[in-house]
């Protein structure tokens, strides 16, 4: 990089990745694989994911980890961010229920609400009080 000018088209092509992020057209499931999700149990919650969207055949399906989502009390954590939609985030997961919310969220569409974070963590939502079990 040797000029202002340089710098400006690099900012463009970052900014128009950055953009064409927000149009995403697949649906991505995102698992905390940080220190504290693989202590509390997140590799198997992934791994059941990855072999449910394999055997159900779900090609716009991506499945990703990252890192710490920042509330280890409730690891594992796992978001799912669907076109259009606002993100859902999942906690206290297991295999089992992984499996369900691919079969119930990714494949029919229906927030597993039990297992979201506002319902877990009995929070106020839409003017509502969400009680915990």
């Amino acid at each position: 990089m040797k000029s202002l000018k340089e710098l400006e088209e690099i900012r463009k092509k970052t900014l128009g990745r950055v953009n064409q992020r927000k149009d995403r057209t697949t649906t991505r499931i995102v698992v905390g694989m940080a220190t504290c999700g693989i202590a509390a149990g997140a590799r198997p919650v992934l791994l059941s994911i990855m072999e449910e969207v394999e055997k159900l055949g779900l090609e716009d399906v991506i499945v990703a980890q990252t890192g710490c989502i920042g509330v280890c009390r409730l690891e594992p954590i796992v978001e799912v961010i669907r076109p259009g939609e606002e993100k859902v985030t999942y906690v206290k997961m297991t295999a089992e229920k992984a499996k369900r919310v691919i079969k119930e969220h990714i494949v029919e569409g229906k927030v597993v609400t039990e297992y979201t974070m506002h319902v877990v963590e009995g929070k106020v939502l839409n003017d509502y009080k969400v009680e915990n079990d």
